[in-house]
């Protein structure tokens, strides 16, 4: 049975969290985010902390800890935001954020140009790292796993866009 549920989310200063029946709000410093409850869920606010049980006794305990890893992720989100490093490696890689719409050059004819969605922005530090903030903690690694997903890391040169934590497991060259 889920334990999650039982840790209650704590609410940092400037975090605003408004219940409407079946709705949740949380606003913060870096924007505001929604999201619609579970109806076997039940979310109550008391003294600074937001509290999650089941409603049908305790078959439904595992949807309350989604809901609440949920809500704690909104509250971590409008607060301090998520980040995803990439890296490229590879000769001629090369990566440019220009306003919404991140430009790669991946070793392909033709550069790509990736738009991204709204409440998500890039960081070009160098041109072979990429920096995914927002403050959607699903739609960052969303945005990360669509650009990797332009060219994977192969595993004989290692070459292609990886996360900067990826650890890519490196074959041996055929044998004549």
């Amino acid at each position: 049975m889920s334990r999650v549920a039982k840790d209650p989310v704590k609410l940092p200063q400037g975090v605003e969290v408004k219940l409407n029946g079946q709705d949740i709000s949380v606003k913060g410093a870096k924007g505001s985010m929604d999201l619609v409850l579970h109806s076997t869920v039940e979310v109550v606010e008391k003294d600074g902390m937001l509290h999650f049980a089941a409603r049908e006794g305790s078959v439904n305990m595992a949807m309350a800890g989604t809901t609440r890893a949920l809500v704690q992720n909104m509250v971590t989100g409008v607060t301090d935001g998520f980040e995803r490093k990439l890296q490229l490696v590879g000769v001629g890689y090369k990566a440019q954020s220009k306003g919404q719409t991140l430009s790669l050059a991946l070793g392909y004819s033709h550069p790509i140009e990736y738009q991204l969605p709204e409440g998500v922005s890039a960081e070009t530090p160098s041109q072979t790292d990429i920096i995914i903030k927002g403050i959607d903690k699903q739609l960052v690694g969303q945005v990360a796993a669509e650009i990797r997903d332009f060219r994977r890391p192969e595993p004989y040169k290692g070459k292609g866009v990886r996360y900067s934590d990826e650890i890519v497991r490196r074959k041996e060259a055929k044998k004549k």
